[in-house]
Formats: structure tokens, C-alpha cells, sequence
């Protein structure tokens, strides 16, 4: 059974390129204001049986907010997990359109640097950690310095994963797989951008669990994309056309995880609709010709405003 998991990008840091991110928060996108409505988040996540949440360094103060709540909370150690990444800085000053948000460095100095700094905010509750938006033309699949640090760790019981993006999905998948050492691929997949699904599946094969992100395509698969064929399903089926988007990346067996990017709770008990949903190999072909290539599905997104 896929286990849904709560993603901190939309919650940790004032700007965003979700569709209608800057509806969500308003004029509440103070430092204050978005640790509160973090904290709201995530408890109605725990309280609906969330245990899995994703943050990175890059998510403004998601690690901050998190850590802070996992204590204030009480949570216990490993009854959660606990993921976050390396390899982006965040450098928007909490400003909603700064440019660039974030710089990106996957360097083994980067990766020392940013393990400390998550360290000391997630603490003992930290159980995986990724290397943010790996690429095979990066060449940090290829740094034998960077994979040695990783497994160090993944020896020291620290679950080792990448998360991929980006046109060159499937073939960083496929050279992950092919080097070892990994134990998570995090990757978009959605019923617009499918190309990676053959090398994620490949991956859970050989024991790598799956977790897929941007299941709703940043707010596209919501009603706010108003996406005709999906709305159509989604009133024959009375759940929420993000419920549907999330309830299609469910039905793939080999998908373990699946983030909700809720920046709301009515996003979240909206996502989590997907749980009640049973998938129909019938839906399946009706949704199919919703497919997009991947450079237009890449285009499209890195077009989208931050607000």
C-alpha cells in the first residue's frame, strides 16, 4: 500500500511556484506566520495517520519549523520518518520572488556543510537524506568523493536516496540504479509527466522504494488547472480532482510514497482523499491521452510564477 507523506516546499519559505501559492498564504508570510500555519499542517497530518515528512535545506525554514514541532510535539524517534536534502542553498531572504530562490552546489564540501546544519535542526529524528535534484549530466553520481560520504553514512544506519528532476529523470534513475548505494528515488511523476515511470519501477525492483513528488504537477492537476478530463472523472467519482491525480500515481504498484505539497489543511484533507478512492483500469484509459511530452511538461513548469 503507497503511504502519503507531507512535502514542507509550499510551507517553509513565502514563495512558491504552486498555482494560487500566494491565495494560500495571503499577507500571513512572516517567519511567525508560516511556523504557526507549518505546525497546523502538520498536526492534522499526524492526526490523520501521516508519519513520513520531506523537507530540504532549501525550503526556506521547513527544517526549522519541523524540527520545532517534532520536539514540541514530543515525537518519538523512529515512529516517524524524517527526510530532508542536500545540495541546494536557499538564498531569496524570505523574499516571495527573489531571483534566484536557491543556488544549487553538489559538492562534498555542500553536503558536509549542509548535514551539519540539518543535524542540528532535525536532530535525532533525521532517517533519510537525499541529494536534491540529482542529474546524470551533474556529474555527482560520477564523484566518488561524494558517493563515499554517502555511504559512510548509509553505513552509520542513515537511509542514503536522490531525488531527481528535470528532463534527465529517467536516465538518472537508471544510473543510480546501476551504481548502488541508494535506498530511496524520489522523482515528479504525474498523469502529465510519465516518461521516468519505467526507470522508477525498474528501481523498486531491485529494492529502492519509490516516492513520488508533484503528483498534482504544482497545482495543474488541482481545480485551480481546471484540466477538463480530469474534472469529468473527478465528478463521476465525487472526490476532488487532486484527490483523482493522486489516487492514479497510488495505483502504480511500485510507488511506495506519495508527497502532498499541502500549504493548507483543506489541501491536505483534500489530498488525502485519494486514500478512499479504488482505482479502475478503466480510468486508467480514459485519463491516458493527458500525457505530455516531457521538454513541453518541463517548459511548462519552469514558466510557472512564484507568489
Amino acid at each position: 500500500m503507497t503511504e502519503v507523506a507531507l512535502g514542507l516546499a509550499a510551507l517553509g519559505r513565502p514563495g512558491y511556484l504552486n498555482l494560487g501559492h500566494g491565495e494560500d498564504l495571503g499577507d500571513h508570510r512572516s517567519v511567525e506566520a508560516l511556523r504557526r500555519r507549518t505546525h497546523e499542517v502538520l498536526d492534522a497530518a499526524y492526526q490523520a495517520g501521516v508519519r513520513y515528512y520531506d523537507a530540504a535545506r532549501s525550503y526556506g525554514r521547513a527544517e526549522e519549523f519541523l524540527g520545532a514541532w517534532l520536539d514540541a510535539r514530543a515525537i518519538e524517534p523512529g515512529t516517524v520518518t524524517v527526510a530532508s536534502k542536500w545540495g541546494y542553498t536557499y538564498t531569496a531572504g524570505w523574499q516571495v520572488d527573489a531571483d534566484p530562490p536557491e543556488v544549487k552546489d553538489l559538492s562534498l564540501a555542500q553536503l558536509r556543510r549542509q548535514l551539519a546544519e540539518t543535524r542540528a535542526l532535525l536532530g535525532p529524528w533525521l532517517s533519510l537524506y537525499q541529494i536534491h535534484s540529482a542529474t546524470a549530466s551533474s556529474g555527482v553520481l560520477d564523484d566518488e568523493a561524494v558517493l563515499a560520504e554517502l555511504a559512510g553514512l548509509r553505513e552509520r544506519g542513515l537511509a542514503i536516496g536522490l531525488s531527481v528532476s528535470g528532463t534527465e529523470q529517467a536516465v538518472t534513475v537508471e544510473r543510480a540504479v546501476d551504481r548502488g548505494g541508494f535506498d530511496t528515488v524520489q522523482a515528479t511523476f504525474n498523469l502529465l509527466e510519465r516518461e521516468a515511470g519505467p526507470a522508477l519501477e525498474r528501481a523498486h525492483a531491485t529494492g529502492m522504494r519509490v516516492i513520488v513528488k508533484e503528483a498534482v504537477a504544482n497545482g495543474r492537476l488541482t481545480a485551480r488547472g481546471e484540466c477538463a478530463p480530469l474534472e469529468a472523472v473527478a465528478r463521476r467519482l465525487g472526490a476532488p480532482s487532486d484527490a483523482v491525480a493522486i489516487a492514479w500515481v497510488m495505483a502504480r504498484p511500485w510507488v511506495d510514497v506519495a508527497l502532498s505539497g499541502a500549504a493548507t489543511i483543506e489541501q491536505l484533507s483534500s489530498n488525502l482523499a485519494a486514500t478512499r478512492i479504488e482505482w479502475r483500469p478503466d480510468l486508467d484509459e480514459e485519463l491516458a491521452a493527458l500525457a505530455e511530452p516531457t521538454e513541453r511538461y518541463w517548459s511548462t513548469r519552469s514558466d510557472l510564477p512564484w507568489t
